[in-house]
């Protein structure tokens, strides 16, 4: 080996096979700063998810009339129901126009105008129809749309049980 060899290697720095000191203290500050972040934002992610993950009550039934009260003439009929959405808990009345059809079947409509969602009245025309106040819409008794209205009313799940009319939860009405 000549002279000029020996002092190129000499002058070549040590190539080590591993992690400088750099790299490991990037990779450790890096590794503990991600470790604290996941730590802090976890929380914040389940108290956003967790309502949305949590079961769902199966349809609650409400106690609303006696079915003997009832006639072919509709009735309007106001109860309460009890709703927990995400963290805000309500007891919001509702109202439902509960008749009997021709049969003796009792049937349950909402009063929501399918037009643009006002209330409506029965017979306030003395029509014997369903009319909305507001714009003008009409339907029959079984909550089929005459004029304005582009849908039925909608009507409520019913069951009757000793005796009692039950309401459930609001469906595309099955009457007309």
């Amino acid at each position: 080996m000549s002279n000029h060899e020996q002092h190129e290697t000499k002058e070549r720095p040590v190539k080590r096979s591993g992690m400088s000191r750099r790299q490991f203290l990037s990779y450790t500050l890096g590794g503990a700063g991600a470790f604290m972040a996941a730590g802090m934002s976890l929380p914040m992610i389940r108290f956003a998810v967790d309502p949305i993950l949590a079961k769902k009550a199966g349809g609650t039934w409400i106690k609303v009339v006696e079915e003997s009260k009832l006639t072919t003439e509709p009735q309007e009929f106001k109860f309460q129901i009890h709703q927990i959405d995400g963290w805000y808990v309500s007891d919001p009345e509702l109202t439902a126009w509960i008749s009997k059809d021709d049969k003796g079947t009792p049937f349950a409509l909402s009063p929501v105008c399918k037009h643009l969602g006002c209330t409506i009245g029965w017979n306030t025309e003395k029509n014997e129809e369903y009319v909305c106040p507001c714009h003008g819409a009409h339907y029959t008794k079984d909550g089929k749309n005459l004029v304005v209205a582009p849908k039925p009313l909608d009507e409520y799940d019913l069951k009757v049980e000793k005796g009692w009319i039950y309401l459930g939860p609001v469906k595309a009405n099955t009457r007309v």
